[in-house]
């Protein structure tokens, strides 16, 4: 830990680094945006001096014959000094589309929860600050330096592009050789059976940096459970023979005497035709996928009441306080991966965002502040737009999560729903939330599987979790329905 290098300053940090050796950026006393968002706005008042991105191009305006800053510059992380405080990340590099809503996904794989944040971008250059806490169902320790180089590995670089590709494997924007982060690998578990299995392997998995793009379990009449997990490494080693020796290693070596066996190997031609599974019943999909379902699915009192406040959520735009933004305002309850839900519809709504705050949680709701526009530069004017925009933003709020039970045959199926980005990415740690919640209510799986459906306008990530009805109490009683829909929307929106 010697080695994370800590801010000068958590409560204000400086907006670029300190200059090291030769590097003496070309500055600009102009503000960060062009044109400030909104006269006297206390978010804005500073003039933040603006940096012009080295260039390999001796013809660009402000170039500067360097190699660019140190990757130990790009992110910095300081820990926090009492238990009761929060770790800040600063990001400083670079811009590109998305960037924020990728530096979140990652936040969200390791289990943190963004407690407030700041960004500003010039769309040239960004800088972003993270107030970080460990998200309450999160019990593992959590590696600060991977958390480093994981962030630092989807920034764009400020090297020079020759050398950061030979020397990461990338093209210089953040983007990693497809060979390798596309390359999908398939985990073999054999192991007798037990209650909380299937969370003590998938925690094992997200400790481990890798993550589930498909999993396939099923248990024999033996008390055997086979899991099939289709995996990719975040740490992108799987197609080194130590990194697979250590992951098999380590998963024998925890799971103890359950475990008979373990394979890792790169997937087959069989990962595409498992990536749909069997079309879900058109009156169950009707029912999963309505705009309703929060109002008619199983629940008790207690998570109707905070599922009534969801509605609450009010989204607001503003034409009037800047002359080149549209000011987007947002208040709703506080639920685990909000910050990333915001950035995500807005980067699939193809929005830029030039500068935002991310409030901390006050009496359980979060204000934020965002200065956006479209992907021409213009501001938001149509109508219109205007009124798909706060709809799609107050539907993902709403139902950043979609659960059902429903009869399979005699069995009793779960069904938990989100949606996707565009890019094909799913949400992180959705399935260990889920099987951490049936774990809890001391509740077998029977079988699992994750696919992908497809709507008239969205795809959506959808897990299937056949239910042991041989536990404590009957799963067809409407008392027990409730109580699993309660705990596994408690844990997946953090309440």
């Amino acid at each position: 830990m010697d080695n994370l290098k800590t801010h000068p300053s958590a409560s204000m940090p400086l907006p670029f680094p300190q200059n090291k050796g030769n590097v003496k950026p070309h500055r600009r006393t102009t503000p960060l945006l062009s044109t400030s968002p909104c006269s006297g706005d206390s978010l804005l008042e500073k003039k933040i001096p603006k940096y012009t991105l080295l260039t390999t191009n001796p013809e660009t305006p402000g170039h500067i014959p360097v190699m660019g800053i140190p990757s130990d510059d790009v992110v910095l992380i300081q820990l926090p000094k009492g238990p009761s405080e929060p770790t800040v990340v600063t990001v400083n590099c670079p811009d590109k589309p998305g960037l924020g809503c990728d530096l979140c996904r990652i936040i969200l794989e390791f289990g943190l929860s963004i407690a407030r944040a700041d960004f500003s971008t010039d769309g040239r250059w960004c800088y972003i600050v993270f107030w970080l806490v460990p998200n309450v169902s999160n019990s593992s320790r959590i590696d600060w330096e991977s958390l480093k180089n994981r962030l630092v590995s989807i920034c764009p670089s400020c090297l020079l592009p020759f050398y950061y590709f030979n020397q990461q494997g990338g093209d210089g924007n953040g983007n990693q050789n497809s060979t390798l982060s596309s390359s999908v690998y398939l985990l073999k578990l054999c192991c007798l059976d037990r209650k909380g299995l299937l969370n003590d392997v998938t925690k094992i998995l997200s400790e481990l940096e890798f993550t589930i793009q498909k999993v396939k379990v099923m248990t024999t009449p033996d008390g055997r459970v086979v899991d099939l997990f289709y995996i990719t490494d975040g740490m992108e080693l799987l197609h080194t023979k130590q990194r697979r020796d250590d992951t098999t290693a380590h998963l024998i070596t925890v799971l103890g005497k359950y475990c008979i066996s373990c394979e890792l190997q790169l997937a087959g031609p069989e990962y595409e035709s498992m990536k749909a599974f069997s079309s879900l019943p058109p009156a169950v999909a009707e029912e999963l996928f309505s705009y309703e379902l929060a109002d008619k699915e199983a629940s008790s009192k207690e998570l109707k009441a905070d599922l009534m406040a969801l509605k609450k959520a009010t989204v607001t735009i503003d034409n009037q306080l800047s002359p080149v933004h549209t000011l987007l305002q947002i208040q709703c309850v506080d639920q685990k991966g909000l910050f990333y839900d915001i950035l995500r519809t807005s980067k699939d709504c193809d929005i830029q965002i030039a500068y935002g705050r991310f409030s901390s949680s006050l009496r359980g709701y979060r204000n934020m502040d965002l200065f956006i526009r479209q992907a021409d530069g213009k501001k938001i004017v149509d109508p219109k737009h205007q009124t798909a925009l706060c709809s799609r933003l107050k539907e993902e709020m709403l139902h950043p999560f979609r659960l059902l039970i429903v009869n399979r045959g005699p069995d009793t199926e779960l069904l938990v729903a989100n949606p996707v980005e565009l890019s094909g990415k799913g949400r992180p740690r959705v399935f260990h939330d889920v099987t951490l919640a049936l774990k809890m209510l001391g509740i077998c799986i029977f079988s699992a599987e994750i696919g992908r459906h497809s709507t008239s306008d969205r795809q959506l990530e959808v897990y299937r979790f056949l239910l042991d009805d041989s536990c404590e109490f009957s799963l067809a009683s409407s008392q027990a329905r409730n109580r699993i829909v309660d705990r596994v929307r408690r844990i997946l929106m953090g309440w």
